[in-house]
């Protein structure tokens, strides 16, 4: 159920075993990968989100017989690299960038036109940082005035691959690229600044495409088929880190998350909790397919700010929400620079948790690529999430130790990423309650 406000009531602690929703990225990717595929691919574990049933509509609508999913089980009928059919209409993708990002790379190759659409919140992110790539792969995608949607993609082009270093770190658009080069001609390759997550390569490498890893240098050749298999989606670390920050800082909370996706390029946020002193082990490590899983038990600790280290800072990209609360509880300052991508996400998130932490009396200092949080008593009091999901989750969790109630309005997007949010985190020991729309 989607709710528009967060109450939470003050203190408590997180105990038990529970288990967050699928992992976010990775199910886009199956949806994408099965139905790029030949035969029949079976998905579990799928999140049932706005997002993920975003991407699946939008391949629905190209042509892609896919089942309804069934607690997060799901076929997909692939249709092959060359079956997708021109869509009857614009395909609207919410509020998923990932979704926007990816396809745009993916129906570049396609020999008909396409428009790609998005909410209020979507239109106003950046595109141009997969258009200007993929026109010089030889692509035409027309964007809006300021390289925003909606994007408009040109069909019957004759992509060309390229070596294309990034100016900025991103998975998103390393694997926009990626996705063009299945249909460019020769070699696509990608440089990374920095290490990104590696879902997209390990996901190609599962259905049969040969990606090569070298360093820095992701590439992969055009002419290669996909073959049909099965995923098991992991939970979704992104999801799991507001229970990481609840269960660090709640007097007496000792928690466990089961079949978490601990991926290399993803788990910045066990790093900087742990340097933060956090007390966070991981059991039972194994994988599913080609993914790192664990179960991970996270006891209450007394945290220490720190420097956050640049190297981390995109390996936890999507976590500094959640981070910025353990800060705001840690004693001392803690310091993040070298995050400016986080201004261009779902909402400023720089800005809006700046915000809501001045609601809750945390002295913090805004920089243009980051901020400094000194921890301290929280009072409580009112926030607007700006329809940001992982901003609202992360100050439901805040709740916990703050001295008041926590009120958070805008919450309605948390259902893109973390439908039951509120029923598993009350049954984990926080006491919200969800209000819907008046």
């Amino acid at each position: 159920m989607s709710y528009a406000v967060f109450r939470v009531k003050p203190g408590g602690s997180l105990t038990g075993n529970i288990q967050v929703p699928g992992d976010k990225s990775i199910s886009h990717r199956s949806i994408m990968l099965g139905s790029l595929a030949d035969g029949e691919t079976r998905v579990s574990g799928f999140l049932e989100g706005a997002d993920s049933l975003a991407t699946l509509e939008a391949f629905r609508a190209m042509g892609v017989e896919i089942s309804d999913p069934q607690a997060g089980e799901l076929t997909i009928r692939g249709v092959g690299l060359n079956g997708l059919r021109k869509p009857e209409k614009p395909l609207d993708l919410g509020n998923s960038g990932t979704s926007m990002r990816l396809l745009t790379g993916l129906l570049a190759g396609q020999q008909f036109d396409s428009e790609l659409v998005g909410d209020e919140s979507l239109s106003r992110r950046p595109m141009s940082r997969v258009a200007a790539p993929l026109s010089l792969m030889g692509a035409r995608i027309d964007t809006a005035s300021g390289g925003t949607p909606p994007l408009r993609i040109g069909g019957g082009k004759n992509l060309v691959g390229i070596e294309y270093p990034m100016p900025m770190a991103s998975a998103q658009v390393k694997s926009c690229l990626l996705l063009a080069g299945l249909y460019a001609q020769g070699e696509t390759a990608v440089i990374e600044p920095a290490p990104t997550r590696d879902h997209t390569e390990r996901m190609l490498r599962a259905f049969g495409v040969d990606v090569v890893s070298e360093d820095s240098r992701v590439s992969l050749k055009s002419g290669q088929s996909l073959k049909a298999g099965s995923i098991d989606v992991p939970a979704d670390i992104s999801s799991a880190a507001f229970f990481l920050v609840g269960a660090s800082i709640a007097r007496d909370s000792e928690l466990l998350l089961e079949k978490v996706g601990i991926n290399p390029t993803r788990d910045g946020v066990i790093q900087i909790l742990r340097l933060m002193g956090a007390d966070i082990q991981l059991e039972n490590e194994r994988k599913l397919g080609d993914e790192p899983v664990a179960d991970i038990r996270v006891r209450c600790a007394p945290l220490q700010g720190i420097d956050i280290p640049p190297e981390l800072v995109p390996l936890a990209i999507d976590e500094f929400p959640a981070i910025f609360i353990a800060a705001a509880n840690a004693s001392g300052t803690t310091r993040l620079t070298g995050a400016a991508e986080l201004r261009v996400k779902e909402s400023d998130r720089i800005q809006v948790m700046a915000d809501g932490l001045k609601q809750l009396g945390i002295k913090h200092r805004v920089q243009q690529d980051g901020i400094e949080i000194t921890g301290g008593l929280m009072k409580g009091g009112k926030v607007n999430s700006h329809g940001d999901h992982r901003i609202a989750m992360s100050f439901a969790l805040a709740a916990l130790r703050s001295r008041k109630s926590i009120e958070i309005s805008d919450c309605q997007n948390v259902a893109t990423s973390f439908p039951g949010f509120v029923e598993l985190a009350r049954s984990a020991g926080l006491d919200i309650e969800g209000l819907p729309a008046s």
